[in-house]
């Protein structure tokens, strides 16, 4: 972890919203502006956090993007509300870091919806400008549902030099709503740049910990565990969350009713811990879509190159080729990228994509929801290949 720019282990403040309504937030209230019109309650619900032991505060701008606020009226103040809200945060935190929430975006790209990635990636750039000029010490990208949305997250905060949590959100199996998992958006992720990356909400820490032990072998950022309080005592809570830490993480913190007084077991409960070192060789050589990590062998074989034709779905069903461990696509086109982005996930084998054109290479790494390999023996060089990869964390092949 030499390269994370703050001391771990980190500890985080807890729930906002409903510690925001225990002092007087009306429920169903935009979060965002009510805080920001009632600088004392902030203030008060911070503090506490502050005097639990949190060693970092999160601005409570979790949904303060257009799209939201635009619930509200308010779609024109987006960066008034987030400057302002990281500024009161910046004010209460006593020389701590201040850190940020953002997300989720609430759009689905195909095949779970009809949105358009760009229009995701400008939902979150947004944000992100207004919480750059805000200097927030980092991001938390938090409860995330969909790969799309934490690749859009990343890749819009790659544009800044503020450093990207990106935490999502998955039920007691491991899935999210469109099926994702930790590992292969853990090797998406990191691939692209995220400097830590992990859970949040929706299950139990006792449900959290077998996940941070499937991944810790592939893990090369620092993990992160951010779960509710599922009516646990402070004490109880505090000792499942160690559980956690011994597991891998080592940034962590409250989600939904996790109180100062949760915040604060857990500090007690961290006394003399320090972080489980990451794997010296992680083994992070994987392609990705967002329910499934196919890791490579030493020597791959492609397939015969398909085309991106209202084939390609079911020729990816289908193909099983026992001489070829990598399905091989040609993209010719724009037309061809968005065909491979929808049929992408129903591949049973990793993908390697190739193109002649670098706009198209371009957008078939974009808009393909995973972590693709690009096929080398191109027209394109290999110099201009590489920050392409670096980009979207694609493995050249």
């Amino acid at each position: 972890m030499e390269n994370f720019p703050y001391p771990l282990p980190m500890l985080l403040d807890g729930g906002a919203a409903t510690n925001l309504v225990g002092v007087g937030m009306p429920r169903g209230a935009c979060m965002a502006q009510w805080a920001a019109d009632h600088p004392d309650a902030l203030r008060r619900v911070q503090t506490q956090f502050l005097e639990a032991g949190s060693t970092a505060l999160l601005a409570p701008t979790f949904g303060a993007n257009r799209a939201y606020l635009a619930e509200f009226g308010l779609s024109d103040q987006v960066e008034p509300l987030n400057c302002q809200l990281a500024a009161m945060t910046r004010q209460n935190a006593q020389g701590r870091l201040v850190g940020a929430l953002v997300g989720p975006s609430g759009m689905f790209v195909p095949p779970h919806g009809q949105a358009d990635f760009d229009d995701v990636y400008a939902l979150y750039r947004e944000q992100v400008r207004a919480l750059e000029k805000a200097e927030v010490d980092f991001i938390v990208m938090a409860s995330l549902s969909c790969l799309s949305d934490m690749r859009a997250a990343v890749l819009a905060a790659r544009t800044s030099d503020v450093p990207i949590f990106v935490t999502m959100t998955v039920d007691e199996t491991g899935r999210t709503v469109t099926g994702a998992q930790l590992l292969p958006a853990l090797l998406t992720l990191q691939a692209m740049g995220a400097d830590a990356v992990g859970l949040q909400f929706s299950c139990s820490p006792d449900k959290m910990a077998p996940l941070l032990d499937e991944v810790w072998p592939h893990t090369a950022v620092p993990l992160i565990a951010r779960p509710g309080n599922t009516d646990m005592p402070p004490e109880k809570w505090a000792a499942a969350m160690r559980r956690l830490m011994d597991a891998g993480a080592s940034i962590v913190g409250g989600c939904l009713a996790t109180s100062p007084a949760h915040i604060a077991a857990l500090h007690d409960a961290m006394a003399g811990f320090s972080p489980r070192e990451l794997p010296e060789e992680p083994d992070c050589d994987a392609a990705t879509i967002e329910s499934e990590a196919f890791f490579l062998s030493d020597d791959l074989t492609y397939s015969h190159p398909l085309r991106c034709t209202a084939q390609l779905p079911d020729q990816l069903i289908a193909l099983d080729d026992e001489y070829a461990s990598v399905t091989l696509v040609e993209i010719h086109d724009l037309e061809d990228a968005d065909i491979l982005a929808e049929a992408g996930h129903l591949t049973r084998q990793p993908i390697a994509v190739h193109a002649d054109q670098l706009p198209i290479l371009d957008a078939a790494l974009r808009y393909y929801q995973g972590r693709l390999l690009i096929d080398t023996n191109c027209e394109l060089d290999r110099d201009v290949l590489l920050p392409l990869a670096n980009k979207y964390g694609a493995i050249l092949y």
